[in-house]
């Protein structure tokens, strides 16, 4: 057989060719803007041709600190076009995170969006390797700053060469994308992807029983580009003609319910927090869902109750899937196999709540502390992965040592497999509460408190106890309608049935917000500093 390298410009090179008229469809700052597959290709390789004349080297770095976007897009695909890698930063992250991330890659140029300027100001004068700033916006006049050089991301454009041509040597296992882990605790780790890691990816994306991304499809990517590539949809959409639909900056719920009545989304893609608000939209406001085929969901396990309102109420196929930064991202996927469809209501809900199969291409074990765990849904153990598209090491990090082991990544994660081989996250390995000996998973309480009507959010995390080691406690927000209206007693109440009673919470606290990491994860770190405070006020 031919031995045809897989390269991320041949993604694009294949829209140009086959999909010239379909559309990308992007929000910016000030307007929404269409763009055509011939205009977007265009205006990478003036990119390209751009980058190169900033000094960008084959093998260098670009960093974007930007939104979903266009200009993000082209981003994407001129990087990697001449060779060099492509490094989404995430924008949620602290300032101090940022600069050590821009440092630690050692970035060459950095692309940023116009609303992004108070934050590259105040680190600019660290960023040890940048040579260039461009700015990313709308407005044809530049921002007086203390830094330099800044750019304007047009006007790099306008001079660029149309007829750039994307190197042609490219070895598929050469770096083209680079991103870090969002930090929960201690400073974030920096993964690549190769250009064959990302293409197979794009591949697996692509398959009827995954994502099925098609030319027909209109695709929403709601999980940012600046993490884990908005989780490989931009390059699979890319890759196979579909349109695809660009919220932009500072984004909210009324916006993405509009956009997918407006465009016909079919597919779109992103953590809980979005879907628990975009139901909170639509429950409100009247809004026309019926082209969306599929909502994805990732980051963290979605309550039941939100995947049964969506799946039941709006009849709209609500999907799990699983992954890490480390993993491209997609590892699991739930789907209904084609004799379970029969199945009762809450049978199916019992199979989509879980995050479902390893997909192809991928290998997957369960191991305990007796070693691999038996398909019975009850075992634990740590998931552990390999594969095409998962990384064998952090860049430049020592801690690659401890998440690596005989060529498995060890994700952290407790999981277990039912006899279909479906997988349930039970927890991470540091938020399992052990109590008395005996293990309680907070992702399952977390889930039977949403399932109350008058919960929005909850999440679990243990406290230390003198007799049982650590006890759960919930913190829950409520829905407007209900606040001052429900009590602790109530909560307990209503999800006792549920479990053995040394599994409930020794309390109930009532919150107006959880905190989240940069992602949209409940940041449990911060959680229990806020639950030991509340706790010893009484």
């Amino acid at each position: 057989m031919m031995n045809v390298p897989l390269t991320v410009q041949s993604l694009l090179e294949r829209a140009e060719r086959f999909f010239p008229k379909k559309e990308v469809i992007s929000r910016t700052h000030t307007k929404v803007q269409r763009l055509t597959y011939r205009e977007i290709g265009e205006r990478t390789r003036r990119l390209a041709a751009a980058l190169t004349d900033l000094g960008v080297k084959r093998g260098g770095r670009v960093g974007t600190l930007a939104w979903n976007h266009h200009r993000h897009l082209e981003a994407y695909f001129a990087a990697p076009g001449i060779g060099a890698i492509n490094h989404t930063i995430n924008i949620r992250l602290s300032k101090e995170h940022i600069s050590y991330i821009i440092n630690h890659a050692e970035d060459d140029v950095l692309l940023f969006d116009e609303d992004l300027l108070p934050i590259v100001s105040e680190i600019a004068h660290e960023l040890i390797s940048v040579k260039a700033f461009v700015i990313m916006t709308d407005q044809e006049t530049l921002p007086e700053v203390d830094f330099s050089p800044l750019y304007s991301y047009e006007e790099l454009l306008k001079a660029g060469t149309p007829d750039t041509q994307f190197l042609q040597d490219i070895d598929e296992n050469e770096t083209a994308g680079m991103c870090y882990t969002s930090a929960t605790t201690g400073n974030p780790k920096g993964v690549q992807y190769s250009h064959r890691g990302l293409v197979l990816h794009s591949f697996a994306l692509g398959l009827a029983d995954t994502v099925g991304v098609s030319e027909s499809d209109v695709i929403m990517p709601v999980v940012p580009m600046f993490h884990v590539n908005a989780w490989g949809l931009p390059f699979a959409a890319t890759w196979f003609g579909a349109t695809q639909v660009l919220p932009g900056p500072q984004f909210n719920s009324k916006l993405i319910a509009e956009f997918i009545d407006e465009y016909r989304v079919t597919k779109t893609a992103g953590v809980p927090t979005i879907w628990l608000g975009l139901l909170q939209e639509l429950e409100a406001g009247n809004y026309d869902t019926s082209s969306l085929v599929t909502i994805l969901c990732g980051g963290s396990a979605a309550p039941r109750s939100l995947i049964k309102t969506y799946e039941y109420t709006y009849k709209i196929p609500f999907r799990h899937l699983y992954g890490m930064t480390e993993t491209t991202p997609l590892a699991l996927l739930s789907n209904l196999k084609s004799y379970q469809t029969g199945l009762s209501e809450e049978e199916i809900l019992d199979i989509r709540s879980k995050q479902g199969i390893i997909v192809p291409g991928l290998e997957m074990k369960i191991v305990g502390s007796e070693g691999d765990v038996e398909w019975n849904g009850r075992d634990m153990g740590e998931l552990m992965l390999k594969g095409n598209w998962i990384t064998d090491s952090y860049y430049k990090d020592e801690r690659t040592n401890d998440a690596f082991k005989e060529g498995w990544l060890l994700t952290g994660d407790i999981a277990t497999i039912d006899e279909e081989g479906n997988v349930k996250l039970v927890d991470r390995t540091k938020d399992l509460i052990k109590s008395g000996g005996e293990w309680i998973s907070s992702v399952d309480l977390e889930n039977a408190l949403m399932a109350h009507e008058a919960v929005f959010e909850a999440s679990v995390v243990a406290v230390p106890h003198a007799q049982w080691q650590e006890r759960p406690v919930g913190c829950v927000v409520l829905k407007p309608e209900y606040k001052g209206k429900v009590t602790e007693e109530e909560i307990k109440a209503f999800i006792a049935p549920q479990f053995a009673k040394w599994w409930l919470p020794d309390h109930i606290l009532f919150l107006d917000e959880i905190p989240k990491t940069s992602v949209g994860k409940f940041l449990k770190l911060k959680l229990r500093d806020i639950v030991q405070e509340q706790l010893m006020k009484g």
